[in-house]
């Protein structure tokens, strides 16, 4: 029976402090007794002699020192694991909020995980397809990669987290695929969005939920995205499933970090975000890979609201060190109705060349691929161009760039939110576009992929 403290000295907003503690260490958890019987829980956040500081998780009103009394766990936050998780919705501490059974757990895992041994990595380079065409065609993603989302407040990156979520396969073999989907610090509407949608398409089969609301308290939205990384740990490499692992909001995830630093009095970094919030951040994305002699995959696509729409801000800035790449999404595109509004040319998978080409896509994808960037990025200069001096400015060929960038945004990039296109599919309607310049243009393209695609569809 765990040792029980009637020695609570203090209460300070999410705070309290503990006199007289015995083995107690950082991280752990905590029972806190009222006096009514009611239980409240906590966590060590820092250990001084016989003092323990501990952070609520619910609020502290109501509690009265006098016949209070606290007990400590002997253990950190834990998640029950099972292969029974699977179709299955949980609150951000794991516990079930679908009104379905509770999960018998195979053990008990700590949800701060050990890092992977950089030398026991596998490189990443199967494709995953998701289905929509400015990732797959333009920015792959591959199987062990972290690829974030960068957003803006009021930018349809939920939708576009549900259709990665519902579409999301690994082609050609019939390998177990899993979803792990972690909200952090959502709204009510927005967590019911996910769910009935996943419910709707059936893809809740095959799905983990970690539902983590905004009225929910900051230490729980810090352990929401451990709990995700932890369950998709067990199904990747117990289980040998490729899991995706989705989480959103990370921008949420970080501001309740600052709250738990400047609620301990720390000394803050840039923009008042602690000063170890690029390790802290490292210490979830890091969780992702492939490890040799394990069949299963952690893919990581993290979700984030650049706040005023800036990339230098802390968040993405420092999220962009540690991954690899980045989508972006764009309010230009936005505003001319391109469904998702993703910006292909700031957008970038550094290990896109990894998974594409024979085999794995098609022989032609990575000449393509760079094609239709130059192509589009020529036409956008023309279109600039065209706005500043008028159309009359242009010379015949650079009409025909600003003509391919409208349709190339048109059709390739928009492409609403209900449609799944094969690999193929993004292939061929890539050559369509090309075909609306002369052949002579595209020097990106070896000539028997011009001689078997261009002018064919």
């Amino acid at each position: 029976m765990p040792k029980e403290y009637r020695t609570i000295q203090e209460v300070a907003g999410p705070l309290m402090l503990i006199k007289g503690v015995e083995n107690v260490t950082y991280n752990e958890l905590g029972e806190i007794e009222l006096g009514n019987g009611e239980i409240r829980r906590c966590r060590v956040l820092e250990i001084d002699g016989g003092n323990a500081l501990v952070q609520l998780f619910e609020n502290s009103s109501g509690i009265n020192l006098a016949d209070s009394k606290v007990r400590f766990l002997g253990h950190g936050i834990e998640l029950g694991v099972s292969g029974d998780m699977l179709s299955r919705v949980f609150d951000g501490m794991g516990k079930p909020i679908d009104g379905g059974p509770e999960i018998i757990p195979e053990r008990r895992v700590d949800i701060n995980g050990v890092p992977m041994n950089p030398a026991a990595r596998n490189y990443p380079q199967e494709f995953i397809q998701t289905g929509i065409s400015a990732i797959d065609g333009l920015n792959t993603l591959v199987r062990g990669q972290k690829l974030p989302i960068f957003s803006g407040s009021g930018l349809p990156h939920a939708n576009l987290a549900a259709q990665i979520a519902r579409q999301a396969k690994v082609l050609g073999k019939d390998e177990n695929f899993a979803v792990v989907f972690a909200a952090v610090g959502i709204t009510f509407e927005e967590s019911n969005f996910f769910i009935e949608d996943f419910r709707r398409t059936g893809a809740i089969d095959r799905t983990v939920l970690f539902i983590n609301l905004a009225n929910d308290p900051a230490v729980e939205r810090i352990a929401t995205p451990r709990m995700a990384l932890t369950a998709a740990e067990y199904l990747a490499f117990e289980k040998g499933m490729h899991v995706l692992v989705i989480i959103t909001d990370i921008t949420n995830y970080a501001d309740a970090l600052r709250e738990v630093s400047a609620a301990r009095k720390e000394v803050p970094g840039r923009r008042g975000y602690p000063g170890y919030m690029y390790t802290d951040l490292a210490s979830l994305y890091e969780r992702a890979g492939r490890l040799k002699g394990k069949d299963g995959s952690i893919t990581l696509i993290p979700i984030l609201s650049m706040p005023e729409d800036d990339k230098t801000h802390p968040i993405p800035d420092l999220t962009g060190y540690i991954t690899e790449g980045q989508i972006i999404l764009s309010r230009e595109l936005y505003r001319k109705n391109i469904m998702p509004p993703i910006d292909v040319l700031p957008s970038l998978s550094r290990l896109k060349d990894k998974g594409i080409g024979k085999g794995k896509t098609r022989e032609d994808h990575a000449n393509t691929l760079n094609q239709l960037f130059a192509a589009y990025a020529r036409g956008k200069d023309a279109k600039e161009l065209m706005t500043i001096l008028g159309e009359a400015a242009l010379t015949d060929i650079d009409k025909l760039y600003a003509k391919f960038a409208d349709e190339f945004e048109r059709e390739y990039v928009s492409q609403g939110y209900n449609t799944d296109r094969s690999i193929e599919e993004t292939l061929t309607i890539g050559w369509k576009l090309l075909s609306i310049l002369p052949r002579t243009e595209l020097k990106r393209i070896k000539d028997e992929y011009l001689d078997k695609y261009y002018d064919k569809y």
